[in-house]
């Protein structure tokens, strides 16, 4: 039994942040059922380019696989009816939606708690259910401008600069996670369950980390730095190689001992500006007039060769490509795959998650209202005709109200 087995997610999610949360439980084998919105057309991430079509894209697939989707309208009566009846067999109510919208479509803690006291609902949103923000929309790039993210990155005469990947969101997705995790024991351990209001903002704030004690407790002032450098070890960053760029690390006195006897500027092992942390910081300037054209004499590779040999922490700044082909990538199983109706044999990256030494199993991510059989017939118990019935009353949508009169009426026919 997968760790996860017993444990049923309601996941009113879109996008990217959301899903990534869900997306770590559900390879842990929690039931996630996505339910999506049929006012929209369900998860926006299945409408985003390259590789879409129809109601479905890679985007989406990487995150949603192992999950179920029902398409219900919460904003009706009987979409509400259903979505209670799922709310009473199930532990955690899921979303990432503005944070004034959680209060409005009643899904906390309070507006549950009388349908199944030990509910978890954990709203993830950007800027949290309180505080002045509590109504903007909040997307990676603000939040990392916002957070002071982009005055940090990039080089020191560049424009402020994002990270290349949506960090902000993966990691909101991954605190989500945990709180869900811990509310979800607490609740079986104490009888009552809880909200989880967890934010970008307050995720992106909390990695600011030690620039922000820093900061805090001085009259330090982060600053960009060059070539992405460590903001205090020295040196702690990328060097421009003969045909590429190779990161080296020198976090401990025995690694740049190390270092320039491999590159044979021996002399430095000695030298008393350079000897410690503070005076290699005091002295960076000088550090590095001697290292970056020493770099600049050997390709990557034949730096990786010595480096790796001398024991010091180094890697190739590699392209997406490069990375996922990668030794340790194969060896670690990193790419996964799913068989999918339009797309073919897709191959994705897996989550980093890993619980005991069984290798994960996973499907493709549902299509729109795929398993509404599954959940209302065999998990909620109800009969055909119900089914029927939310379906013209627009539990699940308009598309899929007309398909079910449809059905309906050529059943009567026969």
């Amino acid at each position: 039994m997968k760790p996860l087995a017993d444990v049923r997610i309601l996941a009113i999610e879109q996008y990217g942040a959301g899903p990534f949360g869900s997306v770590q439980l559900a390879d842990l084998g929690a039931d996630v059922i996505k339910i999506e919105d049929p006012s929209v057309g369900g998860d926006i991430g299945r409408y985003v380019s390259p590789l879409q079509s129809g109601e479905d894209s890679i985007f989406y697939e990487t995150f949603n696989r192992n999950k179920r989707s029902l398409s219900l309208d919460l904003t009706t009566s009987s979409g509400r009816a259903v979505f209670e009846d799922l709310v009473r067999v199930s532990d955690i109510v899921y979303s990432n939606l503005r944070g004034d919208v959680p209060e409005r479509l009643g899904i906390r803690f309070e507006d549950l708690r009388h349908l199944n006291p030990l509910i978890v609902c954990c709203s993830l949103s950007g800027y949290g259910m309180t505080g002045p923000r509590r109504a903007d929309p909040g997307y990676d790039y603000v939040v990392q401008g916002l957070a002071g993210w982009m005055d940090l990155t990039g080089e020191p005469d560049g424009p402020p600069t994002k990270s290349g990947l949506s960090v902000v969101d993966f990691s909101g997705g991954l605190v989500a996670a945990i709180s869900m995790l811990a509310a979800l024991h607490a609740a079986r351990r104490d009888g009552v369950g809880s909200d989880c209001d967890v934010s970008l903002f307050e995720t992106a704030m909390s990695m600011l980390t030690y620039p922000a004690a820093w900061a805090l407790n001085s009259d330090f002032e982060p600053r960009r730095t060059h070539h992405s450098a460590h903001p205090s070890i020295v040196p702690f960053q990328a060097f421009e190689s003969k045909d590429g760029w190779i990161v080296v690390a020198c976090p401990k006195e025995k690694f740049w001992q190390r270092l320039v006897e491999a590159m044979g500027l021996h002399e430095l092992a000695t030298e008393p500006r350079f000897q410690g942390f503070a005076n290699r910081h005091r002295y960076a300037a000088d550090v590095l007039a001697i290292l970056e054209p020493a770099f600049a004499k050997r390709s990557t590779a034949e730096w990786l060769d010595l480096l790796s040999a001398a024991q010091v922490p180094c890697g190739p700044v590699n392209s997406v490509a490069q990375a996922l082909a990668d030794v340790q990538s194969t060896a670690r199983g990193v790419v996964v795959s799913t068989e999918h109706p339009h797309f073919g044999h897709v191959r994705q990256v897996a989550s980093a998650v890993r619980v005991g030494s069984e290798p994960s199993e996973h499907r493709r991510a549902p299509l729109r209202h795929e398993d509404a059989a599954e959940v209302l017939g065999t998990l909620l118990g109800y009969s055909p005709e119900q089914q029927v019935h939310l379906a013209t009353e627009g539990a699940f949508g308009a598309h899929f109200s007309s398909n079910r009169q449809k059905e309906a009426e050529g059943n009567n026919h026969v």
